[in-house]
């Protein structure tokens, strides 16, 4: 007997994935928890591979499905979404089953065929598509740009189970399948994480696909995502699901975000006397400082605290007549994620030149956040007059940022 098994996650389906404990970094995300690449197998007269993993974790999954049957007997493969973390293996599967079919959207043809140059044909699916493969009833609905242009969903009829490729995924390592076995705090905090670091820029497509989904008539009772648990109970789907719609508003919420690097600690004392006014006198604001430097706070964590915040407030000093680069790293990063709806604040210290302060405002600027005042500005070291100031503005953040939300 092989050390992988299979599971059995439905009456039909086995989940035949692979968990990879070691990932601690995806394209500059930080994954403290690891991952999973789910696969997916459909018994049936005709068995269907549902998605395949990353190409390393290739043997894991073929001892999975070699637990319950022999791989020739599967006869076709569907590809939900061609990113190499669930399409890598397609590869060397294909080679073993000769599937009669592989199925993808129209663009993930053209995305798997670019990506592996292989010669196995590819079967387009369109949007609303039906196919009966045996005794198996199948539905397509294009996701495009959830998060790829060749996204989609993959909806098995016959037990109400939607395979959503990246969708309600989260990164997270976890022998316990199921959403329930697992601690719900821990899932709220990765499946933020998740959609804060990959899905918060397609947020509109996002509120478009809940606007779209009463229409497909699904029946939904499973939703078996690419990455993380899956969602079986109906409370534990609506729970993820109110999530994302949540998360998709981009609405402000009563929390600041207070993030700097510091030369000689002048920029970090005047971080936290803004974060101190803040959280004076009786404004309920939750309030996060956190520090770039040494690599204590990873950019994909303050993404992760911004996704649930009102205010995002900046400090650099000015080095070469630029900001640090920790600093620069992190509006660089955040600029392709596009969190809307954020109020602003910068501040720094310098010596001989002040120019940080005034790039941290233009780079504002380009992330349409809306700042609440000047820049505050501090040369070299702060006197208890600068800290008494930087005090009275966090006061005056506080106080526009619940404004902005009452009104």
């Amino acid at each position: 007997m092989s050390g992988f098994q299979a599971v059995k996650i439905s009456e039909r389906v086995y989940w035949v994935g692979a968990i990879d404990w070691a990932l601690r970094d995806f394209h500059g995300y930080s994954t403290s928890r690891g991952s999973t690449y789910n696969a997916y197998l459909i018994m049936g007269d005709e068995p269907i591979l549902v998605d395949t993993v990353k190409a390393q974790f290739f043997p894991e999954m073929l001892a999975r499905i070699k637990s319950i049957i022999e791989p020739e007997k599967i006869q076709y493969i569907i590809s939900n979404h061609a990113e190499m973390d669930h399409s890598g293996a397609l590869p060397e599967i294909s080679k073993i089953i000769h599937p009669k079919k592989i199925f993808a959207s129209k663009v993930g043809v053209q995305a798997l065929s670019d990506h592996f140059h292989f010669m196995h044909e590819i079967t387009p699916v369109a949007h609303g598509e039906k196919l009966n493969l045996g005794n198996t009833n199948l539905s397509f609905i294009e996701t495009k740009m959830l998060h790829w242009p060749e996204s989609m969903f993959t909806y098995f009829a016959d037990e109400g189970i939607l395979f959503s490729q990246d969708a309600f995924g989260m990164h997270f390592a976890t022998h316990e399948l199921f959403s329930e076995q697992n601690d719900q705090a821990i899932l709220r905090e990765e499946a933020a994480k998740y959609y804060a670091n990959i899905l918060l820029p397609y947020s509109s497509l996002v509120l478009n696909l809940f606007k779209s989904l009463p229409s497909l008539n699904l029946k939904i009772k499973m939703v078996a995502p690419v990455h993380g648990p899956i969602w079986h109970r109906e409370e534990d789907i609506e729970w993820i699901f109110g999530l994302w719609q949540k998360w998709a508003k981009q609405e402000i919420y009563p929390k600041a975000v207070v993030v700097y690097d510091t030369m000689w600690q002048s920029t970090a004392k005047m971080a936290v006397a803004i974060a101190d006014g803040i959280a004076s006198g009786n404004f309920d604001i939750a309030v996060k400082v956190l520090p770039l430097t040494g690599g204590a706070v990873k950019r994909s964590d303050i993404a992760f605290e911004l996704l649930e915040a009102g205010v995002f407030i900046i400090g650099s000093p000015t080095l070469n007549q630029g900001i640090f680069p920790t600093v620069a790293d992190l509006l660089c990063y955040l600029k392709g994620l596009k969190r809307k709806n954020l109020l602003g604040q910068v501040f720094g210290s310098y010596g001989w030149g002040s120019e940080a302060t005034k790039i941290l405002q233009e780079e504002l600027q380009k992330l349409a956040i809306i700042p609440v005042a000047e820049p505050i500005i501090v040369r070299y070291v702060p006197t208890a007059e600068d800290l008494a100031k930087c005090f009275a503005a966090g006061k005056h953040i506080a106080k526009t940022l619940l404004q902005k939300i009452e009104i």
